[in-house]
């Protein structure tokens, strides 16, 4: 049977876009990368501990098949038809949402001057672990308090405190007793904050052609390292009771809301969705590309990423309940932590200890670089798209506007790195990660789903490659996502906490300073909608004429040149008249 394929090209209306990814195994790769981060090393098992271990699994499982996958199939669909970054593509798509675009961008950068920080702290541990006996092994160090232990907290210890938490705490962050205590520079911290966005910057400042070269070790490394320890782990004693623990529900734990939402919201920060990476990443592809293909590669393989992490970091548990005659429930455990006081604690009790802990930072940072790899590229994909002529005339060189905005991350970042830097970085994730996301994602489900409409989404896709989504994502677009993200969103209002940091609370102050934080990305979209509003010109009848014969609601905006002017009052009704009409035809 032979089979007669037609090459489609993309809209006129849109354009080329160069370059492309040179093998599209390269964006799977870099898609992978960028959803399989360090929050698939804590935050995964630190979810599945608090919510009953196996119970977790349950939603989480439910929740990647309804909202991730069908979301991320959205996302990377509006990338590849437009090839344009988050930015130009919701404007094209949805003008009066057009600020989501923007504050995509503008969380991505936000993130990524403190994300490079854990790297920072990485690559400090790394540097660190060339050693024996590993420095947080014991107490017997100068910044070691009269409270130190060697052995794991229990909930009930709440006097005293690890040889490994003294040494992430007053060895490597030197840290004071709040934020309003100020603090000195940790130059050791600052150069390594230099080296990562060194490392960063000969990473992507090619564009997809380095980045695509560099993901074929970022991205799958890790997995080597991760059956290596799982193979080792599976063998210590007590590591069968932590897995057992990690795949036995707690039934009782299905009752609790909160576990379902804390599922999805898993589901939705790790794979990415309101963050613009993957959308800008997608631009590059080639229009007929086979999206789907991609859009299950990266979904699954984040999950199955989480369960096996899950095997290593319960195994890890188990291991140290055995050792220190705890019970696994009574393990202190809390969210970064997990990665740089618990499991380093357990290296230390580990044969070749050295060398367990230099490979488990190696993977770390592998982690980290490749989200960090897709933040950063979001703005740049952002400001090629809106500004990229006027820059190169100025840069000359697109390797020297990467080098502009790594440096501009790397000076925001600096604060991180002083003796306060846990603070400002515990502040900034708690109003960037939990406020502000829930809110992108809402309004970018609202644009896309909503106003650009499932319909056309689904021509989008026939357009690409020759055949309609099938009825599982449209039941998800038109009704499933929706619900389940405002679902989210309104419990993430309900049950909102103040940022705090282990026992301190943040004052007044500083709680306001997270909120401009959080306020830094969400101001763009009501700020989007009044400019399009402002923008369209003329009476009602002149528009209705104009839209009627050229149907711009794939354009950025309708500009004064295309409509005469007009004396005649410019009422608010009149604008979301034609913003509704341009919406629904």
């Amino acid at each position: 049977m032979t089979v007669i394929y037609t090459q489609r090209k993309p809209p006129m209306k849109f354009g080329p876009r160069q370059p492309t990814w040179t093998k599209q195994i390269e964006f799977t790769l870099a898609g992978i990368g960028c959803a399989v981060g360090l929050g698939n090393v804590w935050r995964f098992p630190y979810l599945c501990y608090r919510s009953g271990g196996g119970a977790f699994l349950i939603p989480y499982l439910l929740m990647l098949l309804v909202l991730g996958i069908p979301l991320l199939y959205m996302e990377l669909i509006l990338g590849q038809y437009t090839r344009r970054g988050p930015v130009h593509a919701l404007a094209k798509a949805c003008p009066l949402l057009k600020g989501v675009g923007l504050a995509t961008v503008a969380i991505s950068f936000i993130m990524c001057t403190y994300y490079n920080v854990i790297i920072t702290w990485g690559l400090y541990y790394l540097f660190s672990s060339f050693q024996s006996p590993l420095p947080w092994q014991s107490c017997n160090n100068t910044w070691n308090k009269p409270n130190c232990t060697d052995r794991v907290i229990t909930n009930s210890s709440v006097h005293s405190s690890t040889a490994s938490q003294q040494f992430f705490s007053y060895k490597m962050l030197e840290q004071t007793g709040g934020v309003e205590q100020g603090g000195l520079m940790r130059w050791e911290l600052f150069l390594l904050l230099i080296l990562a966005w060194i490392l960063i910057y000969f990473c992507i400042f090619k564009g997809v052609k380095s980045t695509g070269k560099v993901v074929y070790f970022t991205a799958l490394f890790p997995y080597v390292i991760l059956l290596a320890l799982l193979i080792n782990n599976a063998q210590l004693p007590g590591a069968l009771e932590g897995i057992l623990f990690f795949i036995v529900p707690k039934w009782g734990k299905l009752l609790e809301v909160e576990v379902w939402v804390n599922a999805a919201a898993q589901i939705f920060n790790s794979i990415g969705i309101g963050f613009g990476s993957l959308m800008a990443m997608s631009s590059y592809n080639n229009f007929n590309n086979n999206i789907l293909k991609d859009t299950l590669a990266i979904s699954i393989t984040n999950s199955l990423t989480s369960i096996l992490a899950g095997f290593v970091i319960f195994s890890a548990f188990g291991y140290m309940s055995h050792l220190q005659n705890v019970p696994i429930s009574e393990l202190a455990v809390d969210g970064p932590g997990l990665v740089f006081v618990v499991y380093p604690q357990a290296f230390a009790t580990m044969p070749v200890a050295p060398l367990w802990a230099v490979l488990f930072f190696i993977m770390l940072l592998c982690l980290g670089l490749d989200s960090q790899f897709a933040m950063v590229e979001v703005m740049v994909t952002s400001l090629m798209d809106a500004f990229g002529g006027r820059l190169l005339k100025v840069l000359r060189k697109k390797e020297l506007l990467v080098l502009v905005v790594c440096s501009t991350a790397f000076l925001m970042g600096i604060p991180h790195v002083m003796q306060v830097g846990i603070y400002v970085f515990q502040l900034m994730d708690h109003y960037t990660a939990i406020v502000s996301i829930m809110f992108l994602a809402f309004f970018e489900v609202l644009a896309i789903c909503g106003l650009y409409g499932v319909r056309r989404l689904s021509a989008n896709v026939k357009e690409m490659g020759g055949n309609r989504p099938n009825i599982f994502f449209t039941v998800c677009w038109m009704f499933v996502s929706p619900l389940l993200i405002t679902v989210i969103l309104v419990f993430t209002i309900i049950q909102f906490k103040p940022a705090r940091y282990e026992e301190y609370v943040y004052p007044p102050w500083a709680q306001g300073v997270g909120w401009v934080i959080a306020m830094a990305s969400i101001i763009w979209i009501p700020l989007g909608a009044l400019h399009t509003l402002w923008v369209l010109p003329g009476s009602f009848t002149e528009v209705l004429i104009k839209i009627n014969s050229e149907k711009p609601y794939l354009s950025l905006s309708i500009r004064n040149k295309d409509i005469p002017n007009t004396t005649q009052t410019k009422t608010y009704f009149n604008y979301l008249t034609k913003l509704v009409y341009i919406t629904i035809n």
